[in-house]
């Protein structure tokens, strides 16, 4: 997965911003302020850290040696991901969208029919 391909998968998500909080460097994609990826696209090797359900993440960094727990983030929910082939990248896009997913749960049912989330979820 190249950078311009990470960028547009977290881009193509209903809602999802690219900022730039902490610096120049590191692209934060947000839906409705909330984090749900992070990544220096610039960097060598690209990385991208991501939400995950606690027990996934264990199972994920068990089977994928390029998935370790969070860099600089809790543990226990989030994973960061070195893009090196090592990791399918249709796996990578499911990390993704289950990242967004997590966030957008977590909003109130407001933010989410605006998202048209729960429509989305049904339809699935």
């Amino acid at each position: 997965m190249t950078p311009q391909e990470l960028k547009n998968a977290c881009l193509a998500l209903t809602g999802a911003r690219e900022e730039f909080p902490f610096d120049d460097t590191n692209s934060v994609f947000k839906v409705t302020g909330k984090i749900f990826a992070i990544s220096r696209l610039g960097g060598d090797p690209l990385r991208v850290s991501l939400k995950c359900e606690p027990e996934l993440a264990v199972q994920l960094r068990g089977t994928y040696p390029a998935i370790t727990p969070g860099y600089h983030l809790n543990k226990r929910h989030w994973n960061t991901v070195v893009l090196d082939g090592s990791v399918p990248d249709p796996l990578v896009l499911d990390m993704i969208e289950d990242s967004y997913d997590l966030v957008v749960a977590a909003l109130p049912k407001r933010e989410r029919e605006k998202l048209h989330w729960n429509t989305l979820s049904r339809e699935e």
